[in-house]
C-alpha cells in the first residue's frame, strides 16, 4: 500500500509487528483529522445532514436553509434544512438535526440583503427574485467543522458562520457602496404547516441588541425557544411586522436613544428588517439560544465572550481535540469517510441547558440541573446500537455521565415518569418504539462509567419498562408479547422490548438486585413468543395467540406488524440470544442459508417507493435504516466469520462515498456514521450490554484509539487492499486470537489488535462454538 504515512510514535511502537515499510521521507503527510472532515457528505441524497457550523455537542447548529417553504408531506427531503441540489439559499437558521428521519427546528432565520430593496417574504426557488432568498454556487462554499462560508450571488454578500457551545456567530461582508440589511424571519420552520408558529415576540433592547422568543407546534408539541442577538455595528433603523395582522411598527431612524430605542412586537407571524446603512467593515451578529427565557439567552450570550475569530478558533481547537481521539491511516477516500463519520457522531446528544443550569423539561416546566449540563436530542431507537456505545470509547466518562444524568432528569420531570424515547430540546416526540434509554444506561454502567446514581437509574429503567399504557406494555407483561390487534408494529415492539429487558437484568444482576434480574431475564426470552418455526420469521400475534394472516415477509407498510421494515429485517433482532434464535431456525446451516438468502434476495418485483426510510438495499438487507445494522455480523454467531467479512466489504463499498450523496440513508443523529467508525476499525457492538465487540474485518491500515483512561488501543491490518479483503489471522497483544470477539476490558486495557489480510477466506478461524460471541442461553453464567 502507498498509504503508510503514519505517526512516527506509532511506527516505533509497532515496528516489530508491522511488515510494511513506512512512507518515504518525501511523501506528503496526510491532512490532519480536522482538515480531512467533509461536512458536505450526506447533504444530498437521503443523508439529511447539514453543512453548517456547530461545536461538539453544541446547542446551536448554525446552517444554511435552502428551502423552508415545503409542506408537511414534502419536508422529508429538507429535514436538515439544506439540500445540495437546491439552487438557492433562503437564509441561515440556528437549529438543525443531523441526519434525522423527521423535520423540525430551523429556528430564527437570518438573511443578509444588500441594496435599497428589501423583500420580507422568502419567495420561491423557481423565482428567487420574488423574495429575499439568493442564488449561490457550490464553488463559493467552504465547510469545515465549526465553520461555513458561502457567497450569496444576488447580493454579492460573503456570509461566514461559526458556533460555540451555546452561541452562533454570523459575519457578513457587504459590497461597498450599498446599504446593509438583515431580514430576521420568525415565521419559518423546517416543519411548515398552518399554525406551526403559535406565538412569537421580538424586543429591541438597544441599538445593538435584540431578544425574542417563539412557541411552535411541530414534531415536538408546544416547544418554546428564545434568542438574544447582538450586532457589532449599531442599527440605523428597523421595521417589525406582523404579517398575519398586516400591522407594521416602524422604529427609530438613526442611533437609538432613550425610550425611542425600545420596540416590542408580538404575534404569530413576525418578520423584521434590520438596517445598518453602508458599512466599512464586516457585520458580525452573535446569537445565543435558550429554551427557558430571554434572560437565559442573554446569559448564554455572555457565557462565551469574543468576536467571530475568537469563537471560531476556540471551536476549531475543540474539534481538533475531539477528532484526534482516533488516528487513522488509510486510503484517502476511506480516511475522509471515517473522519467525517466520526465528526457526525459528535453532534448529539446536544447541550440543551443554559449556562446557569436551567433547562426546559418534558413537562414544559423550567428546571435546574444539579452539577451537569442538561443534554437532549436523543434519537434512541437509532443511537443505542452503536452511537452511544462509541461515545463510551471516545468521550470522557464525565460526558457519558452527563448524558445519563440528563436522561434521568428527564424521567424525573416527565409527567409519565418514564425515560426519553425521542426527545429534543427537552420535549418528547414519542417517535419510534422501545425504551432504548435503558440499554444506553445499562451499557455505560456495566462498562464502569460512574458519576450517576445507579439505584436511581435502575428504578427509572424499571419504571419505563413497566408503564403499561406505553406501547401496550400492559399486554406485553400479561401475555408475553404485544398483540397486533391491540397495538401496531407489535412484532417489532416485542423483540425490542425483550432486548431492553435483558439489559435491565444485566445491570440489576451486577448491582446484586436479584429479584429485578430474575424478572427481566425472564422477559428477555419473550422474543420466542413471536417466532414462527414454520416460516422461520418473527411475526405478529393476535390476542388469541394466533399469528396474524395473511403473511408476506417482504411487505413494508407503516403501522403494520413491523417498524420501518419487514419480517426479513426484524427476524434477526435477538441480540441478547442469537444462539437461541439460530437454534430455533434449525441450526447453523439453516441460519447461514437464511442470512445468505436475505442478502441475495431479488427485489426486482418489489416496490418500496412509499416507504421513505427504506434505502440502501442489498437484497432484503436495508443499510439505510437501523434494524439491519447488526445483521452482517451475525455470521460470526454461526461459525462463518468469513461471510461477515464478505458482507461488510459489500456494504462499505456500496453504502458510503466521500460525496454529498455518500450516505445511503438518514445518518440518524450519528448511528449510520458510528456503524462505519466501528466497522472501519474491525469490530462492532452487536449487543450493547454484553461488554463484547464482534470482529468483522478492518478497513484501515493502522489506527490508534486514544482512550478516555489515557491508554491507546491500536489496530493494524497488514496486507490490506482491495485484493485482500479477508482476515487470515488475528493477534491481540502478540497472542493468537481464536475467537470472533474482543471485550471492552481488553480495549480499555490498551494494546494492539493485529490483522493479517489475505485474498481468500479462511474458513477455519473462529468457527467452533466456544469462539463465538455472547448469547444469553449459552453464556457460562448470568
Amino acid at each position: 500500500m502507498s498509504h503508510k504515512s503514519f505517526l512516527a510514535s506509532l511506527l516505533v511502537a509497532t515496528s516489530a509487528l508491522v511488515s510494511n515499510s513506512p512512507a518515504s521521507a518525501d511523501q506528503a503527510p496526510s491532512p490532519s483529522p480536522y482538515d480531512t472532515v467533509d461536512p458536505m457528505i450526506g447533504t444530498g441524497g437521503e443523508g439529511h445532514t447539514f453543512p453548517g457550523a456547530v461545536a461538539p455537542f453544541g446547542m446551536v447548529q448554525l446552517s444554511p436553509d435552502t428551502d423552508t417553504t415545503c409542506t408537511v408531506r414534502s419536508c422529508y427531503g429538507h429535514a436538515a434544512g439544506y439540500r445540495y441540489d437546491d439552487p438557492t439559499i433562503q437564509g441561515f437558521s440556528h437549529t438543525h438535526f443531523s441526519g434525522a428521519g423527521h423535520s423540525d427546528l430551523g429556528d430564527f432565520l437570518i438573511m443578509p440583503v444588500s441594496g435599497d430593496k428589501v423583500l420580507l417574504d422568502p419567495g420561491s426557488g423557481d423565482d428567487p427574485s420574488s423574495g429575499y432568498r439568493s442564488r449561490y454556487s457550490h464553488a463559493s462554499e467552504v465547510a469545515q467543522p465549526g465553520y461555513y462560508a458561502v457567497t450569496l450571488s444576488d447580493y454579492d454578500v460573503r456570509a461566514e458562520l461559526t458556533a460555540g457551545t451555546r452561541v452562533g456567530v454570523h459575519r457578513y461582508t457587504f459590497p461597498a457602496g450599498k446599504a446593509a440589511h438583515l431580514v430576521l424571519d420568525l415565521r419559518t420552520s423546517l416543519y411548515n404547516y398552518p399554525g406551526k408558529v403559535l406565538w412569537s415576540t421580538i424586543r429591541l433592547r438597544d441599538d445593538r441588541t435584540i431578544t425574542g422568543c417563539r412557541q411552535t407546534r411541530g414534531w415536538a408539541p408546544d416547544r418554546i425557544l428564545c434568542f438574544a442577538m447582538r450586532f457589532s455595528q449599531p442599527l440605523a433603523g428597523h421595521l417589525f411586522e406582523n404579517t398575519e395582522e398586516n400591522i407594521t411598527y416602524k422604529g427609530f431612524q438613526g442611533p437609538g436613544r432613550g425610550s425611542d430605542a425600545v420596540a416590542y412586537r408580538q404575534g404569530r407571524q413576525i418578520v423584521a428588517r434590520l438596517d445598518f446603512g453602508q458599512l466599512a467593515k464586516p457585520l458580525e451578529v452573535k446569537v445565543a439560544l435558550s429554551s427557558v427565557d430571554e434572560a437565559g439567552a442573554l446569559g448564554n450570550l455572555a457565557s462565551e465572550p469574543g468576536d467571530f475569530d475568537t469563537i471560531r478558533a476556540a471551536t476549531r481547537a475543540c474539534w481538533q481535540k475531539a477528532l484526534g481521539v482516533i488516528e487513522i491511516d488509510a486510503p484517502r477516500d476511506t480516511r475522509v469517510n471515517l473522519y467525517t463519520a466520526l465528526y457526525h457522531t459528535l453532534l448529539a446528544p446536544s447541550v440543551a441547558g443554559d449556562a446557569d443550569g436551567r433547562y426546559r423539561g418534558p413537562d414544559n416546566q423550567v428546571h435546574k440541573a444539579d452539577g451537569f449540563a442538561f443534554r437532549s436530542t436523543f434519537s434512541l431507537w437509532d443511537t443505542f446500537r452503536a452511537e452511544q456505545p462509541l461515545l463510551t470509547l471516545i468521550q470522557p466518562a464525565s460526558v457519558n455521565a452527563e448524558i445519563i444524568n440528563s436522561l434521568l432528569a428527564s424521567q424525573q420531570d416527565s409527567p409519565f415518569g418514564i425515560l426519553p424515547v425521542w426527545q429534543f430540546q427537552g420535549r418528547e416526540t414519542w417517535t419510534m418504539i422501545g425504551y432504548h434509554a435503558v440499554p444506553v444506561i445499562a451499557d455505560a454502567y456495566l462498562k464502569g462509567i460512574g458519576g450517576f446514581d445507579a439505584n436511581k437509574a435502575l428504578d427509572a429503567m424499571v419504571a419505563s419498562a413497566t408503564y403499561a399504557p406505553y406501547g401496550d406494555l400492559g399486554d406485553y407483561m400479561k401475555l408475553g408479547y404485544v398483540p397486533i390487534d391491540k397495538e401496531p408494529e407489535a412484532a417489532s415492539k416485542t423483540v425490542e422490548y425483550a432486548f431492553d429487558d435483558w439489559t435491565i437484568a444485566r445491570m440489576a444482576q451486577k448491582m446484586g438486585r436479584k429479584d429485578v434480574a430474575a424478572r427481566f431475564f425472564k422477559r428477555a426470552g419473550y422474543w420466542r413468543n413471536t417466532f414462527d418455526p414454520k416460516t422461520g420469521f418473527v411475526r405478529a400475534k393476535k390476542s388469541d395467540g394466533q399469528f396474524r394472516t395473511p403473511f408476506d415477509p417482504t411487505a413494508i407498510n407503516y403501522g403494520s406488524d413491523y417498524t420501518e421494515g419487514n419480517a426479513w429485517q426484524y427476524s434477526w433482532f435477538v441480540p441478547q440470544d442469537q444462539a437461541a434464535l439460530f437454534k430455533a431456525m434449525g441450526g447453523d446451516k439453516a441460519a447461514v442459508a437464511k442470512l445468505d438468502a436475505m442478502f441475495d434476495y431479488d427485489n426486482s418485483k418489489l416496490d418500496y417507493s412509499h416507504a421513505e426510510d427504506i434505502s440502501g438495499l442489498i437484497g432484503q438487507y436495508i443499510h439505510g435504516n437501523e434494524p439491519s445494522h447488526h445483521v452482517a455480523y451475525l455470521y460470526d454467531y454461526v461459525g462463518a466469520p468469513w461471510k461477515t467479512q464478505k458482507r461488510l466489504t459489500q456494504i462499505v463499498d456500496s453504502q458510503y462515498k466521500p460525496t454529498p450523496d455518500g450516505l445511503s440513508g438518514n445518518d440518524d443523529l450519528g448511528q449510520m456514521s458510528a456503524w462505519l467508525v466501528f466497522t472501519g476499525l474491525g469490530f462492532y457492538p452487536v449487543t450493547p450490554g454484553s461488554l463484547q465487540y464482534v470482529i468483522g474485518r478492518p478497513f484501515v491500515d493502522h489506527a490508534v484509539l486514544h482512550l478516555p483512561n489515557g491508554k491507546q488501543f491500536i489496530v493494524i491490518a497488514d496486507g490490506l487492499d482491495k485484493a485482500h479483503p479477508y482476515v487470515g489471522s488475528v493477534t491481540l497483544d502478540g497472542r493468537p486470537l481464536q475467537r470472533s470477539y474482543i471485550t471492552h476490558g481488553e480495549i480499555m486495557a490498551g494494546g494492539t489488535l493485529h490483522f493479517t489480510m489475505q485474498a481468500k477466506p479462511d474458513k477455519h478461524w473462529a468457527t467452533n462454538a466456544a469462539s463465538r460471541p455472547y448469547s444469553m442461553s449459552t453464556a457460562a453464567s448470568q
